[in-house]
């Protein structure tokens, strides 16, 4: 049995492509801006109740920023596999966004519930924005039905 990560690749289109990559970019200056001007700014995002230093887990998120900004651009054969890891980043720092909305703390300018409600909806988007530049999702769909005939 396969699965949409083991999956063959399938074919990309162009506008995925370019989405992929706009992405990988994205994600880069995010994480830059992670080590360098916004650092401060991310630290009011993290969570009062992580039990780990802010100033860890703002760096850290920001080396797997910049990690899956190049393996989005520059690993497309692997674009599959890392869809879905950079999906689940999404997924995993959605805390962070939910705790500052939940908490009313101001950063990015975001200094309004209207403002922070906002930024979450946009979360969701960014998790299918890379499901499908990368073609994660296509794989997952077509090894469902691949396994589904051999039945």
């Amino acid at each position: 049995m396969t699965t949409g990560i083991t999956a063959s690749r399938p074919r990309t289109s162009l506008p995925r492509a370019l989405a992929r990559i706009a992405l990988g970019a994205f994600l880069l200056l995010a994480g830059i801006s992670h080590l360098t001007t916004n650092r401060e700014a991310f630290q009011a995002q993290v969570p009062e109740w992580l039990p780990l230093d802010a100033d860890f887990v703002v760096v850290a998120s920001g080396v797997v920023e910049i990690a899956l900004g190049l393996a989005l651009i520059a690993l497309p054969r692997q674009r599959v596999l890392v869809g879905w890891i950079t999906a689940a980043f999404f997924v995993a720092i959605f805390p962070g966004n939910i705790s500052q909305f939940v908490t009313a703390t101001d950063s990015f300018g975001l200094n309004t519930d209207l403002a922070r409600g906002i930024r979450l909806l946009f979360q969701p988007l960014l998790v299918l924005w890379a499901l499908w530049s990368t073609g994660a999702w296509q794989a997952w769909r077509a090894a469902r039905t691949t396994d589904g005939a051999r039945r």
